[in-house]
């Protein structure tokens, strides 16, 4: 009898270390199902659970029972990021320093995933799991499908990467009705309804593949959002429904949000908001200052674009309540992030859109200031985070760190090795511990793209904007917002830092560092110079 019972304790404590210390729901060892959501371009606050006007009930209410990060940070660029978030890993170690545009024949700037590490899908896919995406992809090089009649996957789309089903764009921009890179696993879709708009498609494939899903297994569904990412397109009833609310400019909007995030506890600090520092473009207008007619492309700007996430809020709601029709919900990991800052790649009306969006960080998406590498992240689980509904988390994390943190709420341990060869561990951490105020080990965390480059490191951070660009120093616990540059007062400091990021950077094929988008080289694939059209 004693033996017994001994035995039975092993086993219910092999089964709580497999479910990184915590019992499933239900009890049992079931595992969960992970629904991971990102958006593309959208700001630090955005969200209304981030302090933004943006009307996203839904994606507050997963906030309000869940937990949001306030110092998550990513790579500051699209595609970039998705390989990391794919890989656990930084970008250049899996081929993606730059771009899809181009291989550039170099380890780090390959235009593609690596096909030397696993992706999240393929370790889920290898531990039972049904596994299904729905959106933007933009990891497979340019040349394999762009202007081709019928492409054909090369071993880098999402079904050669662990996906069971794939519906989406495989490119990293272009028309909401007219995807030109549009493919149902390995076919190109040329027909599109009148009505279409993609972010609707994207909702609906996503509640198509939990609709076919067989529960008998868990599901692991991926859904990359174009929206609100350039070109501005929305629905014109969705869009007025949002012009009076940007009609008193940005600069009351921006003061707004910032007390907002300040009252939600999501900014700690009692640093004044900066307003129009200067940039890389110069000072900013102040709202009154600015031409009427700018006032006006301003409030279509930022109406469009709040429309366009107010779309993908409604499709979140959609595929919660498929979660739910199928009885999947309960047991569902739910993580909802950005790929990196809002955008000012549209000229003046989109730098001051950008601004706003980012509140309350400088600079924007392809920068590694904090506007550009700072989103939100909102991760919801109630039955295995109780008690955490609605609280913030201060933990300074990576998007390389969500494969590992999706792995261990499963029980799943990261492989030693893939095709047969041995890899290294992510490059990533798991959040789990965070999440349970567990303490989390130091670490520094870096960033380069188009020569931006910077480390956090503790309380600082070194940063450039570019490589013809002096190194700016900050302590980010006295200085949040990145106002008071010390690298001259603390030149120490700035040597240690820039000395560690050196060391990464020869770790990671990062190096040689040259200016982008002017540098590209001859496209792998067709061997001319590819257009720019769509790279980001």
């Amino acid at each position: 009898m004693q033996m017994k019972l001994l035995l039975l304790a092993g086993l219910l404590s092999l089964s709580a270390v497999s479910y990184g210390g915590a019992m499933a729901p239900n009890g049992t060892d079931t595992k969960p199902n992970v629904l991971l959501i990102m958006c593309d371009d959208m700001g630090f606050s955005d969200l209304g659970c981030y302090g933004g006007g943006i009307k996203t009930p839904n994606i507050d209410k997963l906030a309000e029972q869940g937990v949001r990060f306030t110092q998550f940070k990513n790579t500051s660029r699209c595609c970039p990021s998705r390989a990391s978030l794919l890989t656990g890993r930084y970008q250049h170690s899996v081929g993606m320093g730059w771009m899809t545009a181009a291989d550039e024949h170099r380890p780090g700037y390959r235009g593609q995933i690596t096909d030397e590490v696993p992706t999240i899908a393929e370790v889920f896919k290898q531990n039972g799991y049904s596994t299904y995406m729905s959106g933007k992809w933009h990891v497979t090089a340019d040349g394999n499908f762009k202007g081709l009649d019928n492409p054909k996957p090369n071993g880098s789309w999402p079904i050669d990467r662990g996906f069971d089903e794939y519906y989406g764009g495989l490119s990293g921009g272009g028309n909401y009705y007219k995807v030109t890179s549009l493919v149902r696993n390995d076919k190109k879709i040329t027909d599109f309804p009148e009505d279409y708009y993609y972010t609707h498609a994207i909702t609906e494939n996503a509640v198509k593949f939990i609709n076919m899903h067989d529960t008998k297994k868990p599901l692991f569904l991926y859904i990359a959002h174009y929206a609100p990412h350039r070109p501005m397109q929305a629905p014109e009833d969705r869009i007025a429904a949002c012009r009076d609310r940007y009609t008193v400019g940005y600069d009351v909007l921006r003061q707004k949000r910032y007390e907002r995030q300040y009252e939600l506890g999501i900014l700690k600090s009692d640093s004044p908001l900066p307003m129009h520092e200067a940039d890389f473009e110069g000072n900013r207008p102040a709202w009154d200052a600015l031409p009427k007619e700018k006032q006006e492309a301003w409030i279509t700007e930022m109406a469009t674009f709040a429309a366009m996430v107010e779309i993908v809020d409604d499709g979140i709601g959609e595929v919660v309540d498929a979660l739910k029709a199928r009885g999947l919900y309960e047991n569902t990991l739910i993580l909802f992030l950005s790929d990196n800052g809002a955008t000012a790649e549209g000229g003046e009306i989109s730098q001051l859109a950008a601004s706003l969006s980012n509140t309350p960080y400088r600079m924007y998406k392809q920068f590694t200031h904090l506007g550009g590498i700072s989103s939100p992240l909102i991760v919801h689980f109630p039955a295995r985070l109780s008690g955490k509904n609605g609280t913030f988390n201060p933990t300074v994390s990576h998007i390389m760190d969500l494969l590992p943190t999706c792995l261990d709420f499963a029980g799943i341990r990261y492989p030693d090795t893939f095709k047969g060869k041995e890899i290294d561990a992510t490059d990533g951490i798991s959040l789990l511990p965070a999440l349970q105020d567990e303490t989390m080990p130091d670490r520094d965390l870096f960033f380069e793209h188009q020569t931006s480059c910077s480390i956090i490191s503790g309380d600082w951070k070194l940063v450039r904007l570019n490589v013809n660009e002096p190194w700016e120093l900050y302590n980010l616990t006295t200085d949040p917002f990145e106002q008071n540059n010390v690298a001259e007062a603390l030149p120490g400091v700035a040597g240690q830092l820039l000395a560690k990021w050196t060391k990464w950077a020869e770790q990671n094929n990062v190096f040689p560092l040259e200016p982008r988008p002017w540098r590209i080289r001859v496209n792998y694939y067709t061997e001319t110079y590819p257009d720019q059209d769509g790279v980001d």
